[in-house]
């Protein structure tokens, strides 16, 4: 998505009253940076957690450990775990979540491209699961790419 889509959602966004935080793994603060990189976001965007290290998705975002401990960080149920743990720790109205493998190599037996992106809103949550090519910035270009795609469907 290009900064005017980034723009329009951040104006959907404030059209319906709604905040947003971002918690990244595989993204490393990508996903923050294409908002922050409008003027004026500020008034819609509360805020995002890098939590790269899997201990922290449990301690920063209360993502839970057993779950943590029997999926791995890389999985469905704990990416939407990490944006309801990022929109109660922002105090915003949606989170979104990104947790992944970038690659070069894998993560266990999750393979480089294998992403999972949830949002989470008013309307319940909603994830994706993802298999991008390329090497690690494409990954998580793409990823990025595909949160916002996912918040701007869900806002549709």
């Amino acid at each position: 998505m290009s900064v005017a889509s980034v723009v329009q959602l951040l104006d959907k966004l404030r059209d319906r009253g709604l905040t947003l935080a971002v918690a990244e793994s595989l993204t490393g603060g990508l996903l923050a940076a294409a908002f922050t990189a409008v003027p004026g976001a500020s008034d819609v965007f509360r805020g995002g957690v890098v939590s790269y290290a899997t201990d922290l998705k449990g301690s920063l975002l209360g993502v839970d450990e057993n779950l943590l401990a029997q999926r791995g960080p890389v999985d469905a149920e704990v990416a939407s775990s990490m944006a309801v743990g990022v929109a109660r720790a922002c105090r915003a109205d949606i989170g979104v979540a990104t947790t992944g493998v970038a690659g070069p190599d894998p993560l266990g037996d999750c393979q480089p491209g294998l992403v999972y992106i949830a949002v989470v809103g008013p309307w319940g949550s909603k994830s994706r699961q993802e298999l991008f090519t390329g090497n690690r910035e494409a990954i998580r270009a793409s990823s990025v790419r595909s949160a916002l795609s996912l918040l701007d469907d869900l806002l549709a």
